[in-house]
């Protein structure tokens, strides 16, 4: 399963911020305050480790930087692309995401 990890910059320290059996969490994102962190979540068996894939149903989850107090904020179709770059606002109250559209329709 992947996990979220966290490490000093120089690679030292690597400590695993996620344990969640069901879900794959990728793509962490920690606010310019440094207090959440935004991920996106695909479920169990959605995705292999070496696959970045589109076309997913997927959660984007925030918690805390210390490693705690996860939710779901949304849950969504969308996958590789949904969060790619760092979209938290500059006062880190809000973070921007991709929801995609099939054949027109919002799923």
């Amino acid at each position: 399963m992947m996990q979220a990890w966290r490490m000093r910059a120089d690679g030292s320290v690597q400590t695993r911020m996620t344990h969640d059996d069901e879900w794959n969490i990728w793509f962490p994102h920690i606010s310019p305050d440094r207090e959440k962190v935004a991920m996106l979540a695909y479920r169990k068996g959605d995705v292999k480790p070496s696959e970045h894939l589109p076309h997913r149903y997927v959660e984007l989850r925030l918690m805390d930087s210390d490693g705690g107090n996860m939710r779901a904020v949304v849950s969504l179709f969308g996958g590789q692309g949904t969060m790619n770059v760092n979209s938290w606002s500059p006062d880190s109250k809000k973070f921007a995401y991709v929801r995609y559209r099939i054949r027109g329709e919002e799923v």
